[in-house]
């Protein structure tokens, strides 16, 4: 089996015969139901190849959807004029890098259909083109637009230049609205969703597909569409790994399924990690390994946020829409960016959960963040945790302990912020890697944290506290019965409460029995 890694041109992947999982029968749909889309998706998740599986059917090349859903549902096959927009190949350092990729696609076209216009502004050249593109062919235009939002996500943290690139491309994507009856379809993809005020608020007749469950499969693997179309693969990469193949569904399943884009949807795979597992035959965190996410820690430590409250906190629809709050609130960032999805909602408040897809992207994610929250390196990172996982492991509480004041002792608390949410911060990635290695549960309450560590052998109840005592802690422990689930566990119990010092900015005070 052939499998697509990188090809994104539709073309390739069917006359090469490269595996294609066949998301036609939404494309027609889309095409016969409406006229303008938008869809967010996160990177690699098939936006691209679906783009031009559209540019394919409306060019009218029939022969390359053999066998596939649409052509049974195609009769006309009719060519159209497509004028695609890809602003993924650059990077937008400044104003007049927009300008030379929005020109270097306005040059292309002009050549095609007429350039009496080309020391125009950009938007009075791309009405033109669309207007010659109709005249000379006598057919309404295709506009296709892949990643719509590069230059703005680029521009994160500069906030001037994201204002210069908003502007520009409101301008340019306008036209659509201003030349509708001579364009046939309009489909922009981007990875994130900046408000309709500030980039699309000419254009109100954009309809955002990204949450509606009729269109939650049309970029990634659904469960149903790994089994159909790669049960062989997966059971090369079985045998290659030493696993049933029901045990290596499940362990693709655990570390890369899990992203949800409505309400009860079925959970999507990310096909970047899938498909590169597959062909490789070994499994690896493929897709975080290809981008780091430093715009989205960036905004989470300018808006001192807590990081505990990634996974609990309650969210709008009209929040989860927009990105457009990230100043204020980072979380739908992160969500639409893929490093978070949704989890659960309360359709009385139409409000939502949001927390990780899968093992990788969490696993990812919180190695990422933790050199951005403790005075070590990643390599250090790997080495401390793995010692600590060591000390939890053989029972050596007081070695754990001990070990846990060093690792404050070194921080840097000029560069954290607030101290009490340093101290928070640090603790939640902190435990969070732990939980990878041995089983970690925490309980907030009102900001203040409580974990349960267990292995096969051990169980520690953990209570913290800030500027009380680890006596206090400990007591809480009791007050609150937090042991009380493993009074008859045949495994050793340790108790141990902790005391934080914003003033010494130390853990000062700790006790364990």
């Amino acid at each position: 089996m052939k499998y697509p890694i990188g090809i994104q041109d539709f073309g390739n992947v069917r006359r090469d015969g490269y595996a294609y999982v066949d998301k036609t029968a939404l494309m027609y749909k889309m095409v016969s139901e409406g006229k303008y889309y938008l869809l967010s998706r996160p990177r690699r998740f098939g936006k691209s190849l679906f783009l031009s599986t559209l540019a394919a059917y409306f060019s009218g090349q029939k022969e390359l959807f053999r066998g596939l859903a649409v052509e049974k549902m195609e009769k006309d096959w009719t060519k159209y004029p497509i004028l695609h927009l890809d602003l993924n190949s650059r990077e937008y350092k400044d104003e007049s890098s927009l300008e030379a990729e929005l020109n270097r696609h306005l040059e292309k076209w002009e050549k095609l259909y007429g350039s009496e216009y080309k020391d125009r502004v950009s938007e009075e050249r791309f009405i033109h083109v669309i207007e010659h593109a109709y005249e000379q062919t006598g057919q309404r235009v295709v506009i296709l637009v892949d990643e719509y939002d590069k230059p703005l996500l680029q521009a994160i943290g500069n906030e001037p230049l994201q204002n210069a690139y908003r502007s520009k491309l409101k301008a340019f994507y306008s036209v659509l609205k201003t030349l509708d009856a001579k364009i046939r379809f309009a489909f922009l993809t981007g990875v994130t969703k900046f408000g309709k005020v500030s980039v699309f608020s000419d254009l109100n007749n954009l309809e955002d597909l990204s949450m509606l469950p009729q269109y939650s499969t049309v970029c990634g693997i659904s469960e149903d569409e790994l089994r159909v179309n790669f049960d062989e693969g997966v059971g090369e990469l079985a045998d290659n790994c030493g696993l049933t193949k029901e045990e290596c569904y499940e362990k693709l399943k655990r570390d890369f399924d899990g992203y949800h884009f409505c309400v009860g949807s079925q959970g999507m795979y990310n096909p970047f990690s899938l498909l590169n597992t597959l062909k490789n035959r070994f499994f690896r965190d493929y897709w975080f390994e290809t981008g780091t996410p430093s715009f989205l820690v960036y905004q989470l430590k300018k808006t001192e946020y807590p990081l505990e409250n990634m996974t609990t906190e309650e969210l709008s629809t009209d929040t989860l829409n927009s990105i457009d709050i990230m100043d204020q609130n980072p979380l739908p960032l992160l969500y639409q960016s893929g490093y978070l999805t949704l989890k659960s909602y309360d359709p009385e408040f139409d409000t939502y959960v949001l927390g990780f897809p899968n093992r990788e992207v969490e696993q990812g994610f919180i190695k990422y963040l933790m050199p951005f929250y403790t005075p070590k390196t990643n390599e250090q990172n790997t080495f401390a945790i793995a010692q600590f996982v060591k000390d939890v492991r053989k029972g050596d509480a007081e070695g754990f302990m001990h070990r846990l004041q060093d690792f404050f002792a070194n921080g840097d608390y000029q560069v954290m912020g607030k101290t009490e949410l340093y101290f928070q911060n640090t603790l939640y990635v902190f435990f969070r890697l732990m939980g990878f290695y041995v089983e970690v549960e925490r309980h907030t309450t009102r900001g203040r944290m409580d974990i349960v560590m267990q292995t096969p052998d051990y169980v520690y109840v953990i209570e913290l506290k800030i500027n009380q005592t680890a006596a206090i802690a400990l007591q809480q422990i009791e007050a609150k019965g937090y042991a009380q689930p493993f009074a008859n566990d045949s495994r050793r119990l340790f108790k141990i409460g902790i005391n934080f010092s914003t003033e010494t900015k130390l853990i000062d005070d700790w006790v364990a029995e």
